[in-house]
């Protein structure tokens, strides 16, 4: 066995410091980096010098990144934190008012409130207190607290877009707790039943040949109650990322959930490539199952091809799927630059194969949301009801619109806005 190579730390202590504080920023902002990361970090930066801010950017990359959709984080806390490259309490007291108004507002970019609220992480927020000298004794503040709303309604209608860290797990925690409950569906087949609507003519005739061949009674049944399969299929492209986060949250509840009624849950990422994560979703740990999807699929963040996926769906897996009136469900924006005919096909063709085919598409958080990509005009003709999904409160309602066959959501709007 060879002995390992002897560990060399940097000759400034305080970098190994900033490097150790700069690794639990990014495990705030959710990373995993793990102390073997840290080690890995520290020697790269000691045998590539610290003489260039690229190459030092890129040695703490390689070592702490392992994922494509943190590099946009990890860019975002090493452009705060090593803006003055000293120790960590210096540098925090430099940054603070900048950090904190990047963290309050809401036009901010995701991965810049999330390298912020990273770098907060353990501080005091709260504004110092006024002895109240400088106030002035006839000054009164009076809130109106008429129009505010609960922490737990605030987040149900809050953009997953715009979700802080904080925000976000305890949106995944509300969704954990959703269900999407589906009524069963009548079956050819049926079960014995006195008041039944239909006449058994077998279970009659076999009555009757033990008895010599006598009928003293009409044999009746009543259709088999079957639940039907719900295929997903999550587009996970770059400009759908975050909201295909929350949204596969929410399926791996449904796919837990007893009493859901679904008789299989099946689930497919695609971007440029599609993925089968339907075995993933049967772990009972979310992240364990999230972490193994993310794995197997290997276009996370990546670009979008719906028509080539939609393609390999109904080749390959639209017969083992689809049988006895599965519901489907899409999640994607619709925006494709390929061709819009095969798009259009391949809809179609997906639109003939379920039952119902739902499509849920973050666009229609904005209130002049129009169909005018090619993509979503291609594709909106073969669905049988668009809705929003950018909230806790869109995957609400559409638990709810599930039961009512006749709500399209927004579909017969655009449409309308399309002829037009």
């Amino acid at each position: 066995m060879t002995e390992s190579a002897p560990f060399d730390l940097p000759d400034n202590p305080k970098l190994t410091h900033n490097i150790v504080h700069f690794a639990r920023a990014l495990r705030a902002a959710g990373l995993p980096v793990g102390p073997g990361r840290v080690i890995d970090a520290v020697r790269a930066v000691a045998a590539a010098g610290f003489t260039s801010r690229s190459d030092f950017f890129y040695a703490l990359r390689a070592c702490l990144v392992t994922r494509p959709e943190h590099l946009t984080v990890f860019a975002q806390i090493f452009r705060l934190y090593w803006r003055d490259p000293r120790y960590m309490e210096h540098m925090m007291a430099m940054m603070l008012p900048a950090i904190r108004g990047v963290q309050e507002d809401r036009g901010a970019a995701p991965a810049e409130k999330r390298a912020a609220e990273a770098l907060l992480d353990g501080v005091d927020r709260a504004p110092p207190e006024s002895d109240g000298e400088d106030l002035d004794e006839e000054t009164v503040i009076e809130i109106d607290a008429t129009a505010t709303m609960s922490r737990e309604e605030r987040l149900r209608s809050l953009d997953f877009e715009q979700m802080s860290n904080a925000e976000i797990a305890e949106a995944k925690r509300m969704l954990a707790r959703l269900s999407l409950p589906v009524r069963p569906l009548a079956s050819r087949r049926g079960i014995a039943d006195p008041h039944g609507p239909r006449f058994d003519a077998r279970a009659s005739l076999r009555a009757a040949l033990r008895r010599g061949g006598e009928m003293r009674r009409l044999h009746r049944k009543t259709p088999r109650e079957r639940w039907p399969n719900l295929v997903v299929l999550c587009d996970i492209s770059g400009s759908m990322s975050q909201y295909s986060r929350m949204v596969l949250h929410f399926l791996h509840a449904v796919a837990n959930h007893k009493g859901a009624g679904w008789a299989r849950v099946h689930a497919f990422t695609f971007g440029t490539q599609l993925t089968n994560i339907t075995r993933h979703l049967a772990t009972r740990d979310v992240d364990a199952a999230l972490a193994a999807a993310g794995k197997q699929a290997q276009d996370w963040e990546g670009g979008t091809r719906i028509g080539a996926c939609l393609h390999a769906f109904n080749r390959d897996w639209s017969r083992r799927v689809m049988g006895q009136g599965a519901v489907v469900l899409l999640i994607t924006d619709g925006l494709d630059r390929e061709e819009a005919g095969q798009l259009g096909h391949e809809m179609e063709r997906l639109h003939l194969s379920a039952r119902r085919l739902i499509w849920l598409n973050p666009l229609l958080r904005w209130d002049g949301f129009a169909p005018k990509a090619q993509g979503i005009r291609a594709m909106l003709p073969h669905v049988d009801a668009f809705r929003a999904g950018h909230s806790v409160a869109t995957l609400e309602e559409l638990a709810e619109a599930l039961s009512r066959v006749e709500d399209g959501g927004e579909r017969a709007r655009l449409m309308a806005a399309m002829e037009g």
